[in-house]
C-alpha cells in the first residue's frame, strides 16, 4: 500500500490477514497495557484469525524488516442516519521505540486511501486528555466533538432486567 524509506529501513503498510493474527494480538495487547485496559482484552489469538479473514475487518499494519511497528483498526459498519456503511476506527497504535518517525501518518493515510473509493466516513474516539493526539488528527484535517461514550456491560443490563422483573 504505502512505503517510506528511512535511514535504516523501507516501511511498508499493508492489510493484515489471518496469518498476521498473533502480530496484530500483541501490538493491541500492548495497547491495552498501556491504557491500563489489559484485562478488557478477550479475544483469543483463534478469534483474530477468525476476525482478520471477515472482510468487513480492516487491520493496516506497519511493518519494517519484518517486524510489526503500528497498526490502525477498525470494521465497516452500517450506519442508520447515513443509509450506508462507515468505517468506524477502533485504533490507531504506533510502538514507543518508533514513534515519531511518521508512521501514525502513514497508517492514517493507508485508512483513507483504503475507504476512499467508497467515500466513507471514518469515525473514532480519542480521550479529552490526549493533547498530542488529537493536535494529530486536527492535523489530519479530523473534527473534533466533544461526546460521552456509554457503555452497558453484560453484568448491568442482567442486573437491571432482573431488578424490573
Amino acid at each position: 500500500m504505502t512505503n517510506q524509506s528511512d535511514a535504516t529501513a523501507t516501511i511498508t503498510i499493508r492489510r493484515a490477514g489471518p496469518e498476521d493474527a498473533h502480530d496484530v494480538r500483541t501490538l493491541l495487547l500492548e495497547l491495552a497495557t498501556h491504557e491500563n485496559s489489559a484485562d478488557a482484552v478477550h479475544a483469543s489469538l483463534e478469534d483474530w484469525r477468525r476476525m482478520l479473514a471477515d472482510p468487513s475487518v480492516v487491520v493496516l499494519l506497519a511493518v519494517a524488516a519484518e517486524q510489526p511497528l503500528g497498526y490502525v483498526s477498525g470494521t465497516r459498519q452500517l450506519n442508520l442516519w447515513q443509509g450506508h456503511d462507515i468505517f468506524a476506527m477502533d485504533d490507531l497504535y504506533v510502538r514507543p521505540q518508533v514513534r515519531d518517525r511518521g508512521i501514525g501518518g502513514m497508517l492514517m493515510t493507508a485508512l483513507a486511501e483504503h475507504v476512499r473509493p467508497d467515500k466513507s466516513l471514518i469515525t473514532w474516539g480519542v480521550n479529552q486528555d490526549n493533547d498530542a493526539g488529537q493536535r494529530f488528527y486536527q492535523r489530519l484535517g479530523a473534527t473534533l466533538r466533544t461526546k460521552m461514550v456509554a457503555a452497558w456491560r453484560p453484568d448491568a443490563y442482567t442486573r437491571y432486567l432482573q431488578d424490573r422483573a
